[in-house]
């Protein structure tokens, strides 16, 4: 296998990862840009606030669901050729939704083909630095450059979103993803990829179909919320309908396993007590920071009448923490244990909410947000790449395919909860006569808390478990 270890190879190596970390920073753009443009984006298609907010929700939850399967294509086709493969489905759903005429056209572009786009690009993203980089040092550097990418991307969206869509159009936002994934494929014809094993594994899709079909169910559930409120029979009813479908998919995948059969993926990925729990800081991660970005931006937006610009703008403290802690993130891994990052970031990260809770008014001067969100940005960023080194290196190079797919899985599962859960918490806050920004902010702190417990149960250094 073809490798690229520490000796002369830096200027290649980095030449490998541009387009590896260009792709992670679109796809994570395009989960945040749309924030600022929710009002401007419902008016020019004649919806709703709630609409929008349904289509960012199934943009993540797409990827989130088709993530796994998207990983066990990447061992069976070629990590190049998905990733390749994902980035032309996603720069035509780009297109798409550039175009569209209404939210129905935007939702497939957007949510179902960038969707499906992401599932195939993102998880070659993370294989492919981890077989091409066997020191674990200079793996761990790469790991942060891409980890670092995502969040700057995440924290980036809302202000290039808010400047493109204001002095431009939100249509020319699409346009300028179509133009990142063209350069970025071109890019890519430089990557060496490994050749993979002549004994490839087979494509479970029943298996992927339960386990799509258990994610869509538990978050679809949850947006219902929105209309029907959270004691409503039926949400209820689609959140244990997902419950009952993923237990389905365990029980499916075990006996499958047992069968000597290839799931979709082995149950085993879930016995590792540091990997599980770096996987819930994962999906915690991304619900807090699209959760408080989805937040903000309704109510500078609704609240304040705040242009595309302006909620960008506002947001860019957040973006400065990230760049800062992302950029210090490969020193601080040097230095000090995983874990321990992981606790500081939330710890920063529910310090900045609180902050947001304690200064924030409808009528508070701008200067009030900066604080909390400088600190949750430089929290949020300074546990990214930590979180992935603790999945990542928990598990042996044979299962980094399926390991890569859970994590990836896992992040984008955060995200869909994190604006789902964001945006019912304020239907419900307003319904109720109790002041919704407020009240959202502190939901989500108090999921930034329950990240912030599972850091403290990380064993002391990595546990790294041995093929099966």
């Amino acid at each position: 296998m073809t490798t690229i270890g520490t000796g002369p190879a830096p200027a290649r190596a980095g030449t490998v990862v541009l387009p590896l970390a260009l792709a992670q920073f679109i796809a994570s753009y395009a989960a945040s840009n749309m924030n600022v443009a929710i009002s401007t984006i419902a008016d020019d298609l004649d919806t709703d606030v709630a609409g929008i907010q349904t289509t960012i929700t199934l943009f993540t939850l797409t990827m989130a669901a088709l993530m796994i399967p998207g990983s066990k294509l990447t061992d069976i086709w070629g990590r190049k050729y998905c990733f390749i493969l994902g980035l032309l489905v996603y720069g035509a759903g780009a297109l798409l939704a550039a175009v569209a005429p209404g939210l129905v056209l935007l939702t497939i572009g957007y949510s179902l083909l960038e969707g499906i786009g992401s599932a195939l690009m993102i998880p070659p993203i993370y294989i492919l630095v981890t077989v091409l980089f066997d020191d674990l040092k200079t793996r761990a550097k790469w790991f942060g450059v891409v980890s670092g990418a995502a969040g700057l991307g995440a924290a980036a969206g809302p202000l290039i979103g808010g400047l493109v869509t204001s002095y431009v159009s939100w249509r020319a936002s699409f346009l300028l993803q179509v133009v990142v994934v063209a350069l970025i494929a071109l890019l890519a014809r430089r990557i060496d990829d490994p050749p993979l094993p002549a004994e490839r594994p087979h494509f479970d899709g029943l298996g992927a179909v339960l386990s799509a079909a258990g994610l869509f169910l538990v978050v679809f559930g949850i947006l219902q919320t929105n209309t029907r409120g959270w004691v409503s029979p039926l949400v209820w009813t689609y959140v244990a309908l997902g419950v009952l479908v993923l237990a389905g998919f365990f029980v499916y995948a075990r006996a499958r396993e047992r069968g000597g059969r290839t799931p979709l993926v082995s149950v085993r990925l879930f016995r590792n007590r540091t990997s599980n729990l770096g996987l819930v800081t994962q999906s915690i991660q991304w619900l807090v920071m699209q959760g408080a970005f989805f937040v903000i931006s309704v109510f500078l937006q609704q609240e304040r009448g705040y242009s595309a610009i302006q909620t960008g703008l506002m947001l860019v403290p957040a973006t400065i923490g990230v760049l800062i802690s992302s950029g210090m993130a490969q020193r601080m891994a040097s230095r000090h244990p995983q874990r321990l990052l992981i606790r500081a970031g939330f710890t920063l990260t529910v310090v900045g909410l609180a902050l947001l809770v304690a200064l924030v008014r409808q009528d508070s001067a701008v200067w009030t947000f900066w604080p909390g969100l400088f600190l949750m940005g430089f929290g949020v960023g300074a546990m990214l790449t930590a979180s992935v080194n603790v999945v990542q290196s928990a598990w042996p190079e044979d299962v980094q395919g399926d390991i890569s797919g859970v994590s990836r899985s896992a992040s984008n599962l955060g995200s869909s909860l994190g604006v789902a859960v964001a945006g019912s918490v304020i239907v419900a806050a307003t319904a109720g006569g109790n002041p919704p920004f407020l009240t959202a902010i502190v939901v989500v702190g108090c999921f930034a808390i329950v990240g912030w417990v599972a850091a403290l149960l990380l064993p002391h250094g990595p546990r790294r478990v041995t093929a099966a």
